[in-house]
């Protein structure tokens, strides 16, 4: 991300903000554009270039009567009739396969000894991304903002595997899920490291269809231990995998957007893209 990029990024960050804040004044265009201090016009246009949509579209998929209406609904929405009487297009991503597999219990025990990942730095709607893989699969994908911190705390968490600067199939593939042209997504495989537990809530994460929203109570009941949100709560942030691993699509019971582990502003930005994406189809 060069230093353009990165300012207009930090721009539309402050305004999701600051929609989160004060979403219940329902701010108008001109407000937004006035706390990046931009026209209306070219605040609009920088605004849909990073979040896939309207400023006005994207405060209303935010809004927390929208959020609770979504979460209480029990019949079928329009996007799920839609998905199962076969429409296609950018609601295919449903249709992406992502599988993995745990590591070996040595291989969890021993930090990585044998295991030899691929690294490489890549460029994304919600800013950069590094990403890394094993010959299993992708094994760490995080936003950063300091390629020396992203590197550190890869390393950290394999700290005795052997590493390499370079560009691979399954980093290739992920890469593919921003795209909108989603014809071309093939399948990903993971290679991730973590408890019983904490693949258990992944596997969880997995089955919330794009676009959608869940609660930490309903992924604890999902996987059958209802009393155990607030380890649910804990594994989530332990997710290695941003975006494949949809930990974004996981709100509090209140409606409320709750924490992220990159950023809350790029997790309200995450899921006012996704619904623009279901959005365009309709």
């Amino acid at each position: 991300m060069n230093t353009q990029q990165q300012i207009d990024y930090n721009r539309i960050a402050q305004v999701i903000r600051y929609i989160n804040a004060n979403f219940k004044q329902q701010p108008s265009l001109e407000e937004l554009a006035e706390q990046v201090h931009l026209s209306p016009y070219h605040f609009q246009r920088l605004f849909k270039q990073w979040a896939g949509t309207t400023p006005k579209k994207f405060l209303q998929y935010i809004s927390l009567n929208h959020a609770k209406r979504m979460l209480k609904n029990e019949q079928a929405t329009l996007f799920d009739t839609s998905y199962d009487t076969g429409l296609s297009g950018t609601a295919r991503l449903h249709d992406l396969f992502v599988n993995f597999e745990g590591m070996t219990p040595a291989e969890f025990k021993n930090g990585g000894t044998k295991l030899h990942i691929s690294y490489n730095f890549y460029p994304s709607p919600f800013g950069d991304l590094l990403i890394a893989s094993t010959s299993k699969g992708i094994c760490h994908m995080a936003f950063y903002t300091d390629k020396d911190q992203a590197i550190a705390a890869l390393k950290n968490t394999f700290p005795k595997a052997t590493y390499d600067v370079k560009t691979d199939g399954n980093q290739k593939s992920a890469l593919q899920f921003f795209n909108h042209n989603n014809t071309e997504l093939a399948s990903i495989k993971l290679h991730l490291r973590g408890t019983d537990f904490q693949i258990k809530v992944w596997e969880a994460l997995l089955k919330i269809p794009f676009g959608e929203l869940s609660t930490y109570g309903k992924l604890a009941k999902q996987i059958g231990n209802p009393k155990a949100s607030r380890a649910v709560g804990t594994a989530i942030g332990s997710n290695p995998v941003a975006f494949l691993i949809p930990c974004h699509r996981v709100i509090q019971a209140t409606g409320a957007i709750g924490g992220y582990k990159w950023e809350t502003s790029r997790k309200t930005a995450i899921i006012g893209w996704e619904q623009a994406q279901i959005d365009s189809e309709f």
